[in-house]
């Protein structure tokens, strides 16, 4: 993976805002194999460059990081509280049963399968989702999510209990090899300066619209 393929969208003395590309790890994992990531590798140009939110490894689009402390504490706050906007666009298998709806259902790690999520009414937490058909071809639906809780895989495994997995998902979709990434692109973040105080939006396009 090339560097170059981090798009910047915006910098400043207090915030970065990036697009991270599929295929790339948010934070260092375990293991030698797993230490490229998008933020060691930001941290070469950003010094004190550092994580607020993260987007699955197979998931591509826009993050914000913090350039130190304090808009780390202020930007934290933000998604902790639900005071930001965010939503996705995928390509799910199948249709969805209508042209718009949401789901409600408790997710918890799978302990025995993991790193997947289940459905989970005992030990979940709290998981909420709408969507939006945007389009349809014979076999797959372009969707919009609005995500309003933020759990690990939410949006994976609510489309998964519709019947839609995420095309080319290679935890959820039976088929996954058929298409070369998982169609899931964070499109739009949008939040307030950790500093200046005004509203901020960014939008990205995804490769599989």
């Amino acid at each position: 993976m090339k560097k170059d393929t981090i798009n910047i969208l915006y910098s400043d003395k207090d915030c970065l805002v990036v697009n991270k590309p599929s295929g790339m790890l948010s934070v260092p994992g375990r293991g030698e194999h797993k230490q490229d990531c998008l933020v060691a590798r930001l941290q070469a140009d950003f010094t004190g460059a550092r994580i607020v939110h993260r987007l699955d490894c197979d998931t591509s689009g826009i993050m914000v990081l913090a350039m130190h402390a304090e808009s780390h504490r202020r930007l934290s706050k933000q998604f902790e509280l639900r005071a930001v906007e965010k939503t996705y666009i995928a390509r799910v298998q199948g249709q969805l049963p209508s042209t718009q709806g949401g789901i409600d259902l408790p997710l918890a790690l799978d302990w025995h399968n993991r790193p997947v999520h289940k459905v989970d009414f005992i030990y979940g937490k709290h998981a909420q989702t709408a969507w939006q058909v945007l389009a349809h071809d014979k076999e797959t639906t372009l969707v919009r999510l609005f995500p309003h809780t933020g759990r690990s895989h939410q949006l994976r495994v609510h489309m998964l209990t519709m019947g839609c997995p995420m095309v080319g998902d290679m935890l959820y979709h039976p088929n996954h090899q058929a298409y070369h990434r998982m169609c899931l692109h964070a499109e739009m973040l949008a939040f307030t300066h950790p500093d200046e105080n005004k509203w901020m939006r960014f939008e990205t396009k995804a490769d599989f619209e």
